[in-house]
Parts: structure tokens; C-alpha cells; sequence
């Protein structure tokens, strides 16, 4: 009897502390895009005067500052709109590039048996987890001697080779849980290995080929070390992340501009996750039955 009333009292506990808990964990990580988002908003003179308002009081909305932000340098402006573009240009190129590798190599990795096979993927994350600044002065060697430093498709191509390996690393685990016996029905139906990859296999794997897309391009947005070395020298191709560290670095930009900066940064990753959840979770018994 006492060791039901314990489970009793734990369950009850645990019952409490538990939206407890997520509205904590909520907070912790919701309040300070919240605070950046607020300051964007708010007019520079109100946030001097009261940095610490949680609450932005009437008419204190302004939307010049994202006004400035976006608007071209010719315009008196910071020219993020220019950014935005060459951004979801490298991002969405990095993300079609890599994934037309991957999932035939992850496929190939996982369904065919050649030599090395069991080796290969420890290699393709060993090339992940290669420093990265340690290809840095090559890279920028090698694109300079080719003319292709400064330009969007240098640093696509880099982006591309970066991300391409630990790609195929991730489908292929994922491509090891689709039994090959739902190829092998596919097959005895007439299917050739392409056709069943095609039909069979790539629908059950739509949520980590989504997983994987979002992932490529968190990393083609956000990266900064070769958007700086390959760009730095053409205003014109900077990607966001270079002009936001930009506007960090220069003390005569202020505070709110910055963190509309930061805000034009931030929501289209969060747009693409809400975007991309109905394809997540749709993908994962799609192709495995029919009729």
C-alpha cells in the first residue's frame, strides 16, 4: 500500500513539474529572440532611455529601422535585401547540389556491396570533422588561381564539398533502416534497382532527406569563415552572415539596426522548419504499402 501511495506521489509530482519545466525551458530559449526582436522595433532614443522595457509602449513601434536595414547603400541604407538574395542563392544551390550527390551515394553506400564499403563511411566523417580553417588558405589559393574567388558559385562549390560527405554519412544510416525486402517485393514486381529506389525507397526516406535539406541549409546561411575570405572584397555578393558581422564590428551602426539584422537572419531558418515539419513526419510511411 505505501509503495502504491509512493507511485502515487511521484506521478503527481512529476505531473506538476513537468509544464513547469517546459514553460522554463520555453523561457530560457524563446526570451532572447523575443528582446532582439523588441529592439528592432523599438526607436534608438527609447531603448538609451529605457534599455531594459520588456514591453514596447504606444507608438513606440518603428519599422524605419528594418527600412534602413534592407534598403540599398545607394539609398543611405545597409543593403541587406542584396545579402538575403545571395544568400538563399548559395543556400538553396547547396542544398540541391548536395543532396543530387548524397542520396545516390548514400543509397549506393548502404544497398551495394564493393570493396571498402565498411570503411567508407568512417572516412566520409572523418572528412567532416576535418578543421575546416585548416582548408582555408588552400581553398583560397586554388579559387584565386581559377578566377572564382569573390563569387557566388566559388562558394557554393566549397559549401557543396563541405557538407556532401557527412550528407551521406546521415542518409546512409537512415537507408539502413528500410528493410531490402520492400526492394525485393518491388523487384519481383518487375522494378529495376533504379525504379524501386525511386518508388519504394525515397518516399520512406523523405523525412531524413527533409532533415538533411534543412540541415545543409542552416550551414550554407549561416556559415561565415569562407563567406568572408571568398567575399569580403565584393560588397555585392556578401551573404547575410558577412554583412550582420558587418554591422557587429562597425560602432557607427546602432543597436536596433543590428538586431533587425539579426532578426532578418534568424526567421528564415524558423520559417523553413514549420515549412518542412508536414514533410517530416508525412514521409514516414509513405511507399511502403500500395493499394
Amino acid at each position: 500500500m505505501s509503495s502504491f501511495n509512493r507511485d502515487a506521489v511521484e506521478r503527481r509530482i512529476l505531473g506538476a513539474l513537468r509544464p513547469l519545466t517546459i514553460i522554463l525551458l520555453l523561457l530560457i530559449c524563446l526570451f532572447p529572440f523575443y528582446y532582439m526582436l523588441l529592439l528592432s522595433f523599438r526607436p534608438l532614443d527609447a531603448v538609451i532611455q529605457d534599455p531594459g522595457a520588456l514591453w514596447p509602449k504606444a507608438g513606440e513601434i518603428d519599422l524605419g529601422t528594418y527600412r534602413d536595414v534592407l534598403a540599398s547603400t545607394e539609398d543611405g541604407g545597409q543593403g541587406f535585401l542584396t545579402f538575403i538574395r545571395n544568400s538563399f542563392i548559395v543556400a538553396i544551390g547547396t542544398v540541391v547540389l548536395t543532396l543530387l550527390v548524397a542520396i545516390p551515394g548514400a543509397y549506393a553506400v548502404s544497398r551495394l556491396e564493393f570493396f571498402g564499403r565498411r570503411q567508407i563511411s568512417a572516412v566520409f566523417l572523418g572528412v567532416y570533422f576535418f578543421p575546416a580553417i585548416l582548408l582555408a588558405i588552400p581553398l583560397f589559393v586554388f579559387f584565386t588561381r581559377i578566377g572564382q574567388r569573390g563569387t557566388l558559385l566559388g562558394l557554393l562549390v566549397v559549401y557543396v564539398a563541405q557538407v556532401a560527405a557527412v550528407s551521406i554519412y546521415m542518409l546512409r544510416n537512415y537507408f539502413d533502416t528500410i528493410p531490402a525486402s520492400i526492394e525485393e517485393a518491388a523487384a519481383i514486381d518487375g522494378c529495376t534497382r533504379l525504379q524501386a529506389m525511386r518508388h519504394v525507397s525515397l518516399p520512406l526516406a523523405m523525412p531524413a532527406i527533409m532533415s538533411n535539406a534543412l540541415f545543409i541549409f542552416m550551414i550554407a546561411w549561416n556559415e561565415f569563415l569562407f563567406a568572408l575570405l571568398f567575399l569580403v572584397e565584393k560588397r555585392e555578393n556578401w551573404t547575410v552572415s558577412l554583412g550582420l558581422s558587418q554591422l557587429a564590428g562597425s560602432i557607427e551602426v546602432p543597436t536596433t539596426v543590428l538586431m533587425a539584422g539579426s532578426v532578418i537572419l534568424t526567421v528564415p531558418i524558423i520559417g523553413l522548419f514549420f515549412l518542412s515539419e508536414r514533410w517530416l513526419a508525412g514521409g514516414l510511411t509513405a511507399g511502403a504499402e500500395k493499394g
